[in-house]
C-alpha cells in the first residue's frame, strides 16, 4: 500500500493548520510554512489560515474568560501575582498585551482567558486579536518557509521511502509534543 503523503497535505493541510492553530499554532505554523515552500500549500493561504486559527481560538477563550474568568483564574492559586502583573500591563498597555499575548511563552492559552476577565471590550479585543494572529501568523510562517529552504535540499536528496517515514516520524513528534503541552497546561491549570 503506497500512501502519497504530499496529496495528503495538499489535501487537508489547510485544516490540519487551522485546527492545530486554534489552541498551539507555532508548530503547525512553522509546518505549514515548510509545506508551502515545498510547493504543498500556498504560502499566502498558509498566512490567512493560520491568522484565522489563532485569532478563532483566542476569541473562544477571551469569551470562557469573559463568563467563567474569574472562576477559572481563582484556581490558580500559586499565579495569583502573575495574573495581577497582567492585569496591569492590560490596563496600563491594552493594545500591546493583546497583540502580543501569543508570543509571551506561558501566556499563549491563558492570557486571552484574562483578557476577558479584565472586561476589555470585545469589539476592541476582536480587533487586536486579528492584528496579533496575522503578525504571529507571517512570523512563524515565513520562519517555517525559510527553513524549508535549508532542508528542503537534503530532503530531496533522501530517497522516497525514507522521506515518507521522516514524515510519519515528525508527525508523531508533533502529536506528541501538542500532548505534552496540553498535559502541562493542565497540570498548571489544576495547581
Amino acid at each position: 500500500m503506497h500512501i502519497d503523503v504530499n496529496g495528503l497535505i495538499s489535501q487537508y493541510g489547510y485544516w490540519a493548520l487551522l485546527i492545530g492553530c486554534l489552541a498551539e499554532g507555532e508548530t503547525f505554523t512553522l509546518l505549514g510554512g515548510v509545506a508551502a515552500h515545498e510547493g504543498l500549500l500556498r504560502y499566502g493561504w498558509v498566512v490567512l489560515i493560520a491568522a484565522l486559527g489563532g485569532t478563532l481560538g483566542d476569541q473562544i477563550l477571551f469569551y470562557i474568560g469573559r463568563h467563567y474568568g474569574t472562576t477559572i483564574l481563582g484556581r490558580f492559586k500559586k499565579h495569583q501575582d502573575k495574573i495581577a502583573k497582567a492585569n496591569k500591563m492590560i490596563r496600563r498597555r491594552p493594545t500591546l498585551f493583546v497583540i502580543g499575548v501569543r508570543f509571551m511563552y506561558g501566556f499563549r492559552l491563558i492570557g486571552p482567558v484574562i483578557i476577558g476577565a479584565s472586561r476589555l471590550s470585545p469589539g476592541r479585543f476582536f480587533l487586536l486579536n486579528i492584528i496579533g494572529a496575522l503578525l504571529w501568523s507571517l512570523i512563524f510562517v515565513s520562519l517555517g518557509y525559510v527553513g524549508g529552504q535549508v532542508i528542503a535540499p537534503w530532503l530531496h536528496q533522501l530517497d522516497q521511502h525514507l522521506k515518507h517515514l521522516l514524515w510519519l516520524v515528525a508527525a508523531i513528534v508533533l502529536v506528541w509534543g501538542v500532548r505534552l503541552a496540553f498535559r502541562r497546561w493542565s497540570n498548571k491549570r489544576e495547581q
